[in-house]
C-alpha cells in the first residue's frame, strides 16, 4: 500500500450531508462535495491487511484494496479500470448499496471501516467527467439473439455483459423508461436518475436495443419470445408484494410503498405534473422499518407531511455488534439514514392489528399493540403485550414490508417456469430454470435482496447464457446461484 501508516494517521471520514432544512426544499442527492484530498486520505487507510475480506464481502468480486492504492497515488484512470474490471455500474453500487464490503473490511474490526463505497463514487465519477467512460462495442458479432426481461440492475448487467460478448440484445421493460426500481423505486435525494441516463446511453451506444413500454407477457406472449431469441432472461424482481391482512386494508389512502414512490418518482421525471399518492399535509404511517420504508419517509418528508410515524416489528436493534454477530458477518445494529436525520418517529417492536376509516371510507386511524419476540418449537413469533394496545390518528399508511417472490402470472406461467420453495424463479447451477433456454437472474431468482447482488447475478448469468450459445465464455462470473451472503 502506498501509505502503510494511513489508517493510524486519519480517522473516518464521509462528505457531509447538506443541512436537514435545505435539502427538504429540493430532491437533490444529500451529500455536499467531497475535497479530492479528503478522498485520497480516506483510500489510504486501507491496509496491507494480508488477506481483504472486503473483497469476500462484495459479491462482485471488486478489487477494493488495487483501486483504493491507485486513488492515494492519485492514479485515477487505472483505478477506474480496475473498478469496471468487476462493477459494470459502480454509480449505482456507490451510492444505493449498503456496503457489505465495508462491514467486512478487516481495519472494521477494531477501528471504523474504511470508505470504500465513498471513494468508488469519486473514482466513477471523475472517469465520467473526464470522458474514460466510453461505449465498449464488440468487435465480432455472433448472430445469436437474446431477449432480457426486466431492466433492473440485473438485466442491465446482464444485457451490457452479452452485448460486449457479441451477441444482439433486446432488453424488454414494461415501464414507460429504462431503469426498473433504479428508476422508479429509488428516490431522486438517494440516487438522480441522470445517472442511469448516461448508461443508457452508453449501453445503447455498443449496441444494445431498449424496448420500454412492452410487458412481455401481455403484448408479447411467452411462446412469441422463445420462437424469437435463442436465449431469454428474466430479470423482473421479485414484484409480489407482502401485504397486511387486518380489517381496514381496503379503505382509500393504504397503498403499497411501490405504488406511492413510483408515482413521486415519476413527478421528478416530469412524466406527471403533480402525485397522485401524496403525503402533503397528512400524518402518515410507513409500515416497515426497511430501507424501502426509509425511502417513503424521505419522500413523505420532501412532499410536506403533517407527521410521520414508522413501525417496525422488531425490538430496536443494538447500536454496537452482539457476540452473536461477529465480524465479517453483516451487522444487524441501530442505522440512521438521511431520511431519518429529517425527522419522523421510528416506533419498534410494535404490530398493526386493525386499520380504521372514516365516514367516506378513507383512513383515519390505525390501531396497534406492542409485541415481544418469543421461540417456540425453535422458531421466533411475536406476542402481543398484555394492556399495550393503542391508536394512531392517520390519513395515509405506506406498507413497506418487503416481497415474497416473483409475480406468477402472465410470463411465467406461459414459460412453464418452476418456482422453488420460496416463490421464486428456479435455476440450476447453470442460471438456467426448468425450460430449456429460459435463464434466470437478480430478485426474480434469488430473492428480495441487494443491488450489489442483482449486477453481481447479471453479470453471473450473462457469462452462463454466452457458454450456453457458444460453447465456452470469457465473461467472468463472480458467484453462482447458490451463493449466499456472509450472515
Amino acid at each position: 500500500m502506498g501509505d502503510v501508516r494511513g489508517f493510524l494517521t486519519h480517522t473516518r471520514q464521509l462528505p457531509p450531508r447538506r443541512p436537514v432544512p435545505v435539502r427538504l426544499r429540493d430532491w437533490r442527492e444529500v451529500y455536499d462535495p467531497f475535497p479530492i484530498h479528503k478522498v485520497r486520505e480516506q483510500a489510504s487507510r486501507c491496509m496491507d491487511c494480508g488477506i481483504p475480506f472486503c473483497n469476500h464481502g462484495c459479491p462482485l468480486g471488486n478489487l477494493i484494496p488495487e483501486w483504493n492504492d491507485l486513488v492515494y497515488r492519485n492514479r485515477w484512470r487505472e483505478a477506474s479500470d480496475r473498478l469496471h474490471a468487476t462493477n459494470n455500474f459502480p454509480e449505482f453500487t456507490g451510492r444505493l448499496c449498503p456496503a457489505p464490503c465495508e462491514t467486512a473490511c478487516v481495519l472494521g474490526i477494531s477501528q471504523p471501516p474504511v470508505t470504500i463505497k465513498h471513494v468508488e463514487v469519486e473514482i466513477v465519477e471523475r472517469a465520467w467527467s473526464e470522458g474514460w467512460i466510453v461505449p465498449i462495442p464488440p468487435s465480432v458479432k455472433t448472430g445469436k439473439k437474446v431477449a432480457v426481461v426486466g431492466s433492473g440492475p440485473a438485466g442491465l448487467a446482464a444485457s451490457q455483459q452479452l452485448t460486449r460478448a457479441g451477441h444482439e440484445v433486446v432488453l424488454f421493460e414494461r415501464d414507460e423508461r429504462i431503469g426498473g426500481l433504479l428508476r422508479f423505486g429509488i428516490p431522486e435525494f438517494k440516487m438522480e436518475k441522470r445517472f442511469v441516463d448516461r448508461r443508457v446511453e452508453q449501453m445503447s451506444a455498443e449496441g444494445t436495443v431498449f424496448r420500454s413500454g412492452v410487458n412481455v407477457g401481455v403484448d408479447l406472449k411467452g411462446s412469441e419470445i422463445l420462437a424469437d431469441f435463442d436465449a431469454v432472461v428474466l430479470s423482473g424482481g421479485a414484484a409480489m408484494r407482502r401485504d397486511l391482512p387486518v380489517p381496514g386494508r381496503e379503505l382509500a389512502g393504504v397503498h403499497q410503498a411501490m405504488e406511492y414512490l413510483p408515482v413521486a418518482n415519476r413527478v421528478q421525471n416530469r412524466d406527471l405534473e403533480e402525485a397522485t399518492i401524496t403525503a402533503a399535509g397528512k400524518d402518515v404511517v410507513i409500515i416497515g422499518g426497511g430501507d424501502t420504508g426509509a425511502d417513503c419517509l424521505g419522500t413523505a418528508h420532501r412532499q410536506g407531511a403533517a407527521s410521520i410515524h414508522q413501525f417496525e416489528i422488531l425490538p430496536r436493534p443494538p447500536d454496537e455488534r452482539p457476540e452473536t454477530n461477529p465480524w465479517p458477518t453483516w451487522p444487524m445494529v441501530f442505522r440512521v439514514s438521511s431520511a431519518h436525520e429529517e425527522g419522523g418517529e421510528r416506533v419498534y417492536a410494535v404490530n398493526t392489528t386493525e386499520l380504521v376509516g372514516d365516514e367516506d371510507g378513507n383512513v383515519a386511524a390505525l390501531r396497534a399493540v406492542e409485541v415481544e419476540m418469543v421461540t417456540k418449537e425453535g422458531r421466533p413469533g411475536f406476542e402481543p403485550i398484555p394492556d399495550s394496545e393503542f391508536e394512531l390518528s392517520c390519513q395515509l399508511v405506506l406498507l413497506a414490508m418487503g416481497f415474497t417472490g416473483a409475480e406468477r402470472e402472465g410470463l411465467v406461467e406461459q414459460l412453464a417456469c418452476e418456482l422453488d420453495e420460496r416463490g421464486n424463479v428456479a435455476r440450476d447451477s447453470s442460471w438456467m430454470s426448468s425450460t430449456e433456454a429460459v435463464f434466470v437472474c437478480g430478485d426474480m431468482g434469488r430473492g428480495q435482496s441487494l443491488i450489489v447482488w442483482a449486477i453481481a447475478e447479471g453479470r453471473s448469468c450473462a457469462a452462463a447464457v454466452d457458454r450456453y450459445l457458444m460453447g465456452e465464455t470469457d465473461l467472468p462470473a463472480p458467484i453462482s446461484p447458490r451463493d449466499r451472503p456472509l450472515s
